[in-house]
């Protein structure tokens, strides 16, 4: 049988299919999963470690109560990721981390810096102004909404208690 749209036969259009499956098969990345979770977990590790030892010296050197600290602690994590994404080098940490340096609030503050720094090309109102929250965005949406989702969820367990 041969295809209409193409002039090819079915052993033509299998060759074709296999050849095109070899292909991407030889150039897709291999990835090991265990080896992936290992590097999120050791850098979302040191992100949280780096995290407590602000903590730590806030309340011990400044003499900072925990929820204080706590801030400065929020504070200074952004800041480093803003100057580390500002210098490129949080995306290699990103890249080699995954979702160890993307979960934590450094790799959102990442995300709203690398649309400021990708848009200030456009200027400040239609580039950065924009733009800045094209990675973010959805990401305030959907944590939004899920929250009032389960807002509401925790809400009709407790009118049946």
């Amino acid at each position: 049988m041969i295809d209409q749209r193409e002039g090819l036969t079915k052993e033509q259009q299998d060759a074709r299919d296999k050849k095109y499956n070899d292909y991407v098969e030889q150039v897709t990345p291999a990835h090991n999963l265990a080896l992936n979770m290992l590097k999120a977990f050791v850098l979302g590790g040191i992100i949280c470690v780096y995290g407590q030892l602000v903590v730590n010296v806030a309340m011990n050197q400044f003499g900072l109560d925990q929820q204080q600290a706590a801030y400065w602690c929020n504070l200074i994590l952004i800041l480093t990721s803003v100057l580390l994404t500002g210098f490129n080098i949080y995306p290699s940490l990103a890249n080699w981390g995954g979702a160890g340096a993307l979960v934590p609030i450094t790799g959102f503050a990442n995300g709203v810096c690398s649309s400021a720094i990708e848009f200030k090309k456009e200027g400040q109102v239609f580039g950065i102004g924009c733009q800045i929250f094209r990675i973010a965005g959805p990401v305030v949406l959907y944590g939004i909404f899920s929250s009032w989702c389960l807002g509401l969820i925790y809400w009709v367990f407790t009118l049946f208690r």
